[in-house]
């Protein structure tokens, strides 16, 4: 019987003579017309369209969260919010991606400031949108004419082609962390937008949104409803649930039951009442609490993945780098970069976003975790 022989990590390079003189020149010749004719040679760049493994463009970066809103007070003074220029957002711009407004290439970030009285004008997109309240309250959002209240901790939704607008009854101003796809809806060539009305649908202030009362039961869905949507019904995940579903993970861990991710690591995943699956097609939602010192384990994906710490301090790791993470500070994580956090002495509580559906319904999905770590 013959020994089986693997080449999996054997690699036999060639390497062609150089041209001569004379061939060198009938080499340029073609390469003129090919650029005359915009054709391209595989065998000159087939190293950077296809690589061993991911090589992201984007880089790790993290954005102070003091620095941040001070820019959006200073921003709040001097730039109105309405028509045209729509809302008082500030984009958070990797530094690898070379100039756009992207946090990662398929993500958009924007800490989006409203002054007290102001309206941000309804209008609509087909790019999937949502909202995170790091702190404050008193202002709604109107998704559709349907009222919905924003409160520290609040997770909301505004799925794509969904009119939406803001009101800030509060006699403070309010900040919120802005997550949309736009810059994969911009490379895809599927990106529409609608001015709608001039003045707000609907101004009032309820406590809970009508998309909330019929939906946020748990375990429970309205029969008059049936169908599966392709985002999530629901409009607001209101803290309480989150803060209380985190805890009862923990509680169970106490009481020597799983259900945590890994040691004093609580985490929960918005999801859509309709199909059990991500909020949105192209986002996904997660919500971690790491106890004083927990850790999770240091993991590659494909896909981006972006963090907003909401209480607590951590120490982040991407790839070589090291962030120091407090309150309100944003971090990204770029496809297959290893990273990992670690809780600090008053323990964590994260908000996290990810690209993650987009690649799971290609098949592109991959995850590795390095042995011995």
């Amino acid at each position: 019987m013959s020994e089986s022989t693997d080449y999996s990590n054997k690699h036999v390079e060639f390497v062609a003579p150089e041209p001569t003189p004379e061939e060198q020149a009938e080499l340029n010749d073609m390469y003129g017309k090919m650029d005359d004719l915009h054709m391209k040679p595989l065998w000159n760049q087939i190293g950077g369209l296809m690589p061993n493994e991911p090589d992201p463009r984007a880089v790790a970066h993290r954005w102070d969260w003091s620095e941040l809103i001070k820019l959006a007070r200073r921003s709040g003074e001097l730039v109105p919010v309405g028509r045209g220029g729509e809302r008082r957002a500030i984009g958070l711009a990797n530094p690898g991606l070379g100039g756009p407004t992207y946090i990662a290439p398929t993500l958009w970030a924007a800490i989006q400031y409203l002054a007290p009285g102001e309206n941000a004008p309804e209008h609509r997109h087909s790019q999937n949108a949502f909202r995170f309240v790091i702190e404050g309250e008193g202002v709604w959002t109107v998704v559709n004419g349907d009222a919905v209240p924003m409160k520290r901790g609040d997770f909301l939704l505004t799925p794509g082609w969904n009119f939406h607008g803001h009101h800030n009854i509060a006699t403070e101003p309010m900040a919120w962390l802005d997550g949309l796809d736009i810059p994969f809806a911009y490379q895809m060539d599927t990106g529409f937008f609608e001015y709608g009305s001039e003045t707000l649908t609907d101004e009032s202030t309820p406590d809970y949104s009508r998309s909330e009362r019929l939906w946020a039961h748990p375990g429970l869905r309205p029969v008059a409803f049936p169908g599966a949507t392709s985002s999530s019904t629901i409009g607001r995940y209101a803290w309480e649930h989150t803060d209380a579903a985190l805890n009862d993970q923990l509680a169970l861990e106490d009481a020597g039951f799983p259900g945590v991710v890994g040691p004093g690591h609580a985490a929960i995943r918005y999801t859509n009442p309709t199909t059990g699956g991500d909020v949105m097609s192209t986002i996904r939602a997660e919500f971690h609490r790491l106890r004083p010192g927990a850790s999770t384990t240091p993991v590659k994906e494909v896909g981006n993945r972006v963090f907003q710490v909401f209480e607590g301090s951590a120490t982040i790791k991407v790839g070589d780098e090291t962030f120091e993470m407090n309150h309100g500070d944003v971090v990204n994580v770029p496809s297959w970069k290893l990273w990992s956090i670690e809780a600090g002495t008053d323990g964590v509580d994260l908000f996290g976003f990810s690209d993650h559906p987009i690649f799971e319904k290609l098949n592109l999905a991959r995850t590795y975790t390095p042995e011995g770590i």
